[in-house]
């Protein structure tokens, strides 16, 4: 899987941690290897013109996805073909005052914006209730599989 990192935030970021995630979670949705990913993480002016400029609203937001291919999830036994998965970009300032609301370091949050960005990339959406609840169920699970592998490999 080819998923580069571009951080032009300002803000000293575990990189590896967020690869790591990004990764951890293409091979859950069964996304193939040779897709590629783009996580570009901004500082607050950026992301507010980026959020106005694509959804219309006003500030900087957390995350946005912007797909490129339109894969989808895959399967064990037939994975999304190769191709261009998209953009993440991240915004370590607003994901640092989220954390500190949710009680959680900002690795944390944005390792879980990650997956939310990753997600979306592969057209899931949370807009109606039941989107919502199978997004964010997805989201749990590979959050919570990627803690206990972490702990795993450091113990």
């Amino acid at each position: 899987m080819t998923i580069e990192i571009n951080n032009e935030s300002g803000v000293v970021v575990d990189e590896s941690r967020i690869l790591a995630l990004a990764s951890f979670a293409l091979d859950a949705m069964h996304v193939s290897p040779d897709a590629e990913l783009a996580i570009v993480l901004v500082d607050e002016g950026a992301m507010e013109q980026l959020h106005v400029q694509w959804m219309d609203e006003p500030g900087p937001t957390d995350v946005l996805s912007f797909p490129m291919d339109e894969l989808r999830p895959g399967t064990e036994e037939n994975p999304t073909p190769p191709g261009l998965l998209g953009d993440i970009v991240l915004c370590p300032q607003v994901a640092e005052t989220q954390a500190a609301a949710a009680k959680h370091s900002t690795m944390d949050e944005l390792q879980l914006l990650t997956c939310h960005g990753v997600l979306h990339l592969l057209g899931y959406d949370h807009a109606e209730p039941d989107e919502e609840k199978e997004m964010f169920g997805i989201q749990r699970d590979i959050l919570l599989a990627f803690a206990l592998q972490e702990r795993r490999r450091t113990s």
